[in-house]
């Protein structure tokens, strides 16, 4: 072929370390106005932003060029900066090793869209772990669930 035609969308999820809360409504737009200029960096397209305190969903349209674990790492190494640059946690910002990758149809974008958008209202019912589990679910995705989140301590 003359040329490299690709549709490729990733739904990703991240989540604090230990699920610390850390970003309130303030810094959750700050973060992701810096995720999603990393994004753009690596050539891919931003399709939405998204998330509560303690973790964030990013839909994005995929360079073919660029991998589900290195766009992962890239994201969260450099937000995870950014957010110890600004001094929003106490002690030392990360997030959890792992992260969720989903791929997502073209005819399921807008539902996946108005997922995200609407996290708010979505957490009223459910909390994250739900959530997350039934994302993996949902994809078929084999998981223990002791192996899914670093528990938080008291």
């Amino acid at each position: 072929m003359a040329h490299t035609y690709t549709q490729i969308y990733i739904h990703y999820v991240f989540a604090t370390h230990r699920r610390l809360r850390a970003f309130d409504q303030d810094r959750q737009k700050e973060l992701y106005d810096y995720i999603a200029g990393i994004i753009r960096s690596m050539q891919c397209f931003v399709q939405c932003i998204g998330g509560m305190e303690d973790h964030v969903h990013i839909l994005i349209g995929m360079h073919p060029s660029v991998s589900i674990s290195d766009c992962a790492g890239k994201i969260k190494a450099n937000s995870t900066r950014f957010v110890n640059e600004k001094g929003w946690a106490l002690g030392k910002f990360s997030w959890q090793e792992g992260y969720g990758a989903f791929s997502v149809s073209q005819s399921n974008l807008e539902a996946v869209r108005a997922y995200i958008k609407d996290q708010r209202n979505h957490h009223l019912g459910k909390d994250f772990i739900e959530e997350y589990e039934a994302l993996l679910r949902r994809h078929n995705v084999a998981h223990d669930q002791k192996y899914i989140f670093v528990e938080v301590e008291d």
